[in-house]
């Protein structure tokens, strides 16, 4: 089900979108809440077989960040960072009206999750980071900043799911079927032609903060109580084995699970990624 929450910045109000699967298990709130959180240029469909799997359980909701998807561009493209998207995040989970959430992040969805984590008072209680830790490689930054705010233009949808598997051959092998859970709510009609389905002008913030010396973010790290499974792609140029390391000994000590032939970032579609977070997400607190 598709819904929307209205959210401040420093510009105005944006409406912010996003997908609710009610569990079916049990009310429709189920054992509890789950929230999905993207990479920098997706959206929430990326979740689609990750939510039909937990929603048997658990309510799960998946937002379209601002600039992505069917949520609104934000008027100033600087805003286009963690802080306006915690803020965003924030405003989303008190709509949901639970004092507890579990979190999935993948790559910048993963981001959001840390910095929110970290605060006194979380609503996070239990959360999955997918390729993503406090330190990213340089040389995976390099890479987004080499692609991020493409704004092409196909003739057909088939044209632009072609050129997008290439662009995701990193995200590892994926049945056509598969894939075409990744490219059919981002390819999208534009006018008579087919393009991505975001707002380009997110690589302003990106690269102008890629220019800068990386934030230190070991100490928000450290903050984390909550319990984190850690999602690695074994050729990830995002999250390294030393980083990934430092994470399962340091701060809330995460759990590291590893997935061979795949780069940044695992999609969470294959089934044993799918029973990876599921059989982190059923855990008892201790």
């Amino acid at each position: 089900m598709l819904r929307f929450v209205s959210c401040a910045s420093p510009k105005g109000l944006h409406r912010m979108a996003y997908w609710q699967w009610d569990a079916r298990c049990g009310s429709p709130a189920g054992e509890g809440t789950v929230v999905c959180v993207h990479g920098l240029t997706r959206n929430a469909r990326d979740f689609d077989a990750l939510a039909a799997r937990l929603s048997e359980r658990w309510r799960v909701v998946c937002p379209d960040m601002a600039g992505r998807g069917r949520s609104d561009r934000l008027a100033d493209p600087m805003l286009y960072t963690v802080p306006q998207y915690l803020a965003d995040c924030v405003t989303l989970i008190a709509r949901l009206d639970v004092d507890q959430v579990a979190w999935v992040g993948t790559s910048m969805g993963g981001l959001i999750g840390m910095a929110l984590a970290s605060l006194p008072g979380t609503p996070i209680a239990r959360m999955v980071l997918n390729d993503i830790g406090p330190f990213i490689d340089p040389k995976g930054l390099e890479r987004i900043a080499g692609y991020v705010g493409d704004d092409p233009s196909f003739g057909s949808f088939e044209q632009g799911e072609a050129v997008l598997r290439e662009l995701m051959r990193d995200f590892g092998p994926h049945t056509d079927e598969e894939f075409r859970l990744l490219s059919r709510n981002y390819v999208i009609p534009k006018g008579d032609r087919w393009g991505y389905h975001y707002d380009p002008s997110i690589a302003l913030a990106f690269r102008a903060l890629a220019q800068m010396p990386q934030a230190e973010l070991w100490p928000m790290w450290e903050a984390i109580k909550a319990p984190v499974l850690a999602i690695r792609g074994r050729n990830s140029d995002v999250l390294s084995l030393e980083v990934a390391s430092r994470m399962r000994e340091t701060g809330p000590r995460a759990r590291v699970v590893e997935f061979a032939g795949i780069g940044h970032a695992p999609t969470l579609i294959a089934n044993d990624q799918i029973v990876a977070v599921e059989n982190f997400l059923s855990e008892k607190p201790q």
